[in-house]
């Protein structure tokens, strides 16, 4: 009879959904007992072939068969979603009575590893350190400095212009007309800082870099004296000897003016993106402080003179650590700045 097969059904699938060890074995289970084609769905299609009176007994012991198969495999899932989380739970655990690890070690950026370096060798041999805003006027920027609105030397320098005459500096120059005007002769000081120009990034250019000027303003000062601190400086910050030449450079604001180029310590001299194939790199201009901008300093240029420079920090940076592409100092990357 219909009832006694139920009745069996019942039994043996009850009996393999208590005994299902995952919820693959047990999801199995339900399918056949259950699912469109189980065996329940089977057993319901006889219930036309059975007399009337003897359909109402069946139909309730099928339903009666189905909810209790329903219960077990409700509750036999339940356990399986305990265990999982139980071991979610044993394998993310976390002792909040365990005293913690302590701060991770950082580091400088090697930009400012390189500028304090500076820093300290130039204060060593009687120099000031002064800063500057970034954010300058155009008289400081300029005309201070020899470069008036018609100069052409103001071409050589894509400007991010602002309102009302300012501009983003160009580079650190204005420093030091601030710190002749506030500390007068003598003077020795050095001006780190950052400065914009409005150029395409490449792998040797960004529109954003670091320069660190610096000046000497004395009684007769002379070329000896400023390549006498500029080897200082070399051999300071790469702890070697390195090849270096001086070649006349034109600068608004020095006269006579010079270039003093190091052979590029990426590629030996051979040639590659960051000296632009040509094997040197433009490191330190430098020349003796021209007059005009001794005498808009207000320093009597008849019983002062002096010499300045301007250091690309960037590209000291990338030379000391044989950095290739300028924009990974500013990219945020820490698998590249841990490397220092």
């Amino acid at each position: 009879m219909l009832e006694s097969r139920l009745a069996q059904l019942e039994a043996s699938a009850l009996k393999r959904i208590r005994a299902a060890l995952t919820a693959e074995e047990l999801e199995a289970a339900r399918v056949e007992a259950l699912g469109r084609k189980g065996a329940l769905a089977q057993a319901s299609k006889e219930m036309g072939k059975l007399a009337p009176e003897e359909r109402a007994a069946a139909g309730k012991r099928l339903n009666a068969a189905k909810q209790a198969l329903e219960t077990a495999f409700e509750a036999r899932q339940a356990e399986f979603a305990e265990q999982a989380l139980q071991a979610r739970l044993d394998a993310e655990w976390l002792d909040l009575t365990l005293p913690a690890p302590g701060v991770r070690p950082g580091s400088l950026h090697p930009l400012t590893q390189i500028q304090s370096e500076i820093e300290d060798l130039f204060v060593s041999m009687g120099f000031v350190v002064l800063d500057g805003p970034e954010v300058e006027t155009e008289f400081n920027n300029f005309d201070a400095l020899n470069i008036p609105s018609d100069h052409p030397a103001r071409d050589m320098q894509d400007t991010f212009w602002l309102k009302d005459g300012h501009l983003l500096r160009t580079h650190t120059s204005p420093v030091q007309v601030r710190g002749m005007r506030r500390l007068g002769p003598p003077l020795r000081m050095i001006a780190p800082g950052r400065v914009f120009r409005n150029e395409e990034v490449d792998a040797s250019h960004e529109h954003t870099f670091y320069q660190l000027e610096g000046m000497m303003v004395d009684r007769e000062v002379s070329i000896a004296h400023m390549l006498y601190f500029m080897k200082t400086l070399l051999a300071g910050i790469f702890k070697r000897d390195v090849t270096v030449r001086l070649r006349p450079g034109y600068f608004p604001f020095v006269e006579p003016g010079f270039e003093l180029d190091i052979q590029c310590l990426i590629c030996g001299g051979g040639g590659c993106p960051v000296c632009k194939q040509g094997g040197w790199v433009e490191l330190l201009p430098c020349g003796l402080v021209q007059p005009n901008v001794l005498r808009l300093s207000g320093i009597d240029p008849e019983e002062w003179n002096g010499f300045a420079f301007g250091l690309g920090l960037t590209r000291l940076v990338m030379m000391r650590y044989a950095i290739d592409d300028i924009r990974l100092l500013q990219s945020g990357d820490l698998r590249f700045l841990k490397q220092f």
